[in-house]
């Protein structure tokens, strides 16, 4: 599940991950963000492989049948847009709550946070302390940063749903 497509970068890797019998389902809130996917999947011959949804991701949860083996999050804006919408702490808290959630045991959530801007620090700063207060015993967490980067530097949060997670639902 790409859960912010963008470009669509990472929703053509998650395409080709899946292989052919596999799925992908994409969320943005931007037609240009689908329209770009679209045509990055159509030019590789994956287009079929996905669903791309014109709504927010957190709204994942309605769409979601079966428990994805990876969700990836790629918060901010949309590159070579203008930086009016970008995704806001709110709405992230909730969908990557809801992925963890839904992820299958063994597998991840990857949310890659940009602090340069208000609104991206402030989704640092949340999704930093949700990480911190999620249940040993059912997920393993990692911050990553760039030590010799300035502040406004990409972060990373990847959180692993352990395999024997179900035990503790």
């Amino acid at each position: 599940m790409d859960a912010t497509v963008g470009n669509g970068g990472d929703t053509l890797a998650l395409c080709e991950l899946v292989g052919e019998t596999g799925h992908v389902i994409g969320f943005d809130v931007q037609e240009t963000a689908l329209e770009r996917t679209r045509e990055r999947l159509l030019q590789a011959g994956m287009l079929e492989r996905a669903q791309l949804l014109l709504c927010g991701h957190e709204r994942l949860r309605e769409h979601v049948s079966a428990a994805p083996q990876a969700v990836v999050f790629n918060l901010g804006w949309l590159p070579g847009a203008a930086h009016t919408v970008t995704t806001r702490t709110e709405t992230t808290l909730a969908a990557v709550s809801a992925a963890a959630e839904l992820v299958a045991p063994g597998g991840i959530v990857t949310v890659c946070i940009y602090p340069g801007h208000e609104e991206g620090q402030r989704e640092l700063a949340a999704l930093l302390d949700w990480a911190a207060g999620l249940d040993v015993r059912i997920y393993n967490a990692l911050h990553h940063r760039f030590l010799c980067a300035p502040a406004h530097a990409p972060q990373l949060i990847v959180i692993q749903k352990l395999p024997g997670a179900l035990r503790f639902c």
